[in-house]
């Protein structure tokens, strides 16, 4: 394939490039107890403020990307050298951090891929915390879709054996492990060139 013959000939070197349909976790149920007294002529009395609801609790945003979630990424917003979106409706947001000169979190539900066959997904806040709660994908990439060769977060190693999570801590706190080119991450073993080859050589876009 086009993409996988230019990507294995442009690195020689270990090298982080990017950087399951969507779910939300199901919602806690509410309980209500309610309170009754009885007086001594056995009369049901109800006062006010002796029926309490317990408070419910709303779970957090979360997004469990499938293999069937990952499709052409040049239908996603391009910002710097990379694209993304959002999933669950916060892709505005994510596009404000990526612009800003601050850096910045992303939302829940961002997905940023470098290149087709990587990527990395903003995960509910305590999913891990290493990792600033993004989890780290190797892809394989075909006309016919996506298939998940790896996930996780600290553990993922790509194409090329190197290791996602530890080219990515290396970008400053305010990058939110987005690498860049001058976040503070390892320099890629791939050129701007080849990256934009790589894009626009998405089999998926083809569908």
């Amino acid at each position: 394939m086009l993409l996988r013959s230019l990507a294995l000939a442009a690195a020689l070197t270990a090298g982080c490039d990017s950087p399951p349909a969507s779910t939300a976790t199901p919602a806690a149920d509410a309980t209500v107890q309610d309170t009754k007294s009885t007086d001594a002529g056995g009369d049901d009395l109800d006062p006010a403020g002796d029926a309490t609801q317990a408070e419910v609790t709303t779970p957090p945003e979360d997004l469990a990307m499938t293999a069937a979630d990952f499709d052409c990424i040049l239908e996603w917003e391009h910002t710097g050298s990379y694209y993304l979106t959002n999933l669950l409706g916060h892709t505005d947001e994510a596009l404000a951090v990526a612009a800003s000169p601050d850096g910045g979190t992303f939302p829940v539900g961002t997905v940023v891929q470098l290149v087709p066959f990587e990527a990395m997904v903003k995960r509910a806040p305590g999913f891990s915390p290493p990792t600033r709660d993004w989890e780290f994908f190797s892809l394989e990439v075909t006309a016919q879709g996506t298939s998940i060769l790896a996930r996780g977060t600290q553990d993922v190693v790509n194409q090329f054996d190197g290791n996602c999570f530890s080219c990515h801590a290396k970008a400053a706190p305010q990058w939110d492990f987005i690498c860049g080119t001058d976040h503070g991450c390892d320099p890629l073993p791939l050129t701007r060139e080849l990256i934009e080859t790589l894009q626009q050589a998405d089999e998926r876009c083809a569908r």
